[in-house]
């Protein structure tokens, strides 16, 4: 009988001691939290007993404040991102305007027919660029939203392709520009957005006359169950074009040639080719800059 008593007592100190020991610690980690939480630190809880759920509890704790730590680090970027975002559209916004006053101001000062008719139409030009600014800019904005989403159809990306090419038969030949163009014959069905494809191809082919040189490459073709577009222009300073950033918003590769864009042609042409499930990549080789599409081919 002493004997279960003695048993019976030391259990119950020994009980007695890791419940004081639990206590403590459970105060330690309130501490801890506290700290890491008021200080914003990057520290972890640290627990010097891991019986009765303790250790459970401080990893459970540290999962936590680590997702806490990557979501406020989240944030703090997408502020970042906002505010250049309104430094970037306040310039380009801001240039064209300046530029429309010093046009106005001069078709004052001239009584010269010419001259009135120039600056008029340079004025016509500077307010359809500053339209098609804003125009990028609204659809940018609502590619954006998570609630947007472009319906999907079945499409003919073949004969999309030859729509756009041949739309901007009079720019081509204003740039003196004579594209090399090998086109598979007959459709490549794919699963798309019509109205959303013609955005893409004239964004790509409009890159390449705003910014290529004389020498391009248009290709068109279906490779193993997919429909491939590869365009491809001579870059007179590849040295300005960082392949890694081409899709990014507000990327301009050459600033003195880009006074007139938003930067925001290929983030779009990237954002509505995902909406459609298809591929977009971007290639620099010597002075060679490639854009390639493809979407998947679907059968009748």
């Amino acid at each position: 009988m002493m004997w279960y008593v003695a048993v019976s007592l030391s259990a119950l100190v020994v009980m007695s001691y890791l419940l004081v020991k639990v206590r403590w610690q459970m105060r330690k980690l309130e501490e801890q939290l506290r700290f890491v939480q008021d200080k914003q630190s990057d520290g972890i809880l640290v627990s010097d007993i891991r019986i009765l759920g303790i250790g459970k509890l401080t990893d459970s704790l540290n999962e936590i404040l680590q997702k806490q730590r990557s979501n406020r680090q989240e944030w703090v970027q997408k502020e970042k991102r906002l505010v250049q975002t309104y430094t970037n559209l306040s310039h380009d916004i801001r240039t064209p305007l300046t530029s429309l006053d010093g046009y106005f101001q001069l078709l004052e000062d001239t009584e010269n027919a010419k001259e009135r008719t120039r600056y008029l139409q340079i004025i016509q030009e500077r307010i359809h660029a500053l339209r098609d600014m804003l125009e990028e800019l609204f659809t940018y904005t609502k590619l954006e939203s998570r609630s947007y989403e472009v319906p999907l159809t079945k499409c003919d990306f073949g004969a999309l392709v030859k729509e756009a090419l041949f739309s901007y038969y009079n720019e081509w030949q204003k740039q003196q520009m004579e594209p090399q163009l090998q086109l598979e014959e007959g459709a490549l069905w794919v699963l798309g957005n019509d109205q959303a494809m013609r955005r893409v191809l004239q964004n790509v082919i409009k890159n390449v006359w705003e910014h290529g040189g004389r020498h391009v490459k248009i290709v068109l073709s279906e490779q193993e169950g997919e429909a491939c577009l590869l365009v491809q222009n001579e870059v007179m300073h590849p040295e300005y074009i960082d392949v890694e950033r081409i899709f990014e918003r507000f990327y301009k590769a050459d600033l003195a040639r880009s006074t007139t864009s938003s930067g925001l042609g290929m983030a779009i042409v990237r954002q509505l080719v995902e909406q459609m499930n298809g591929q977009i990549t971007a290639d620099l080789q010597g002075n060679i800059f490639s854009i390639c599409l493809q979407f998947v081919c679907i059968r009748s």
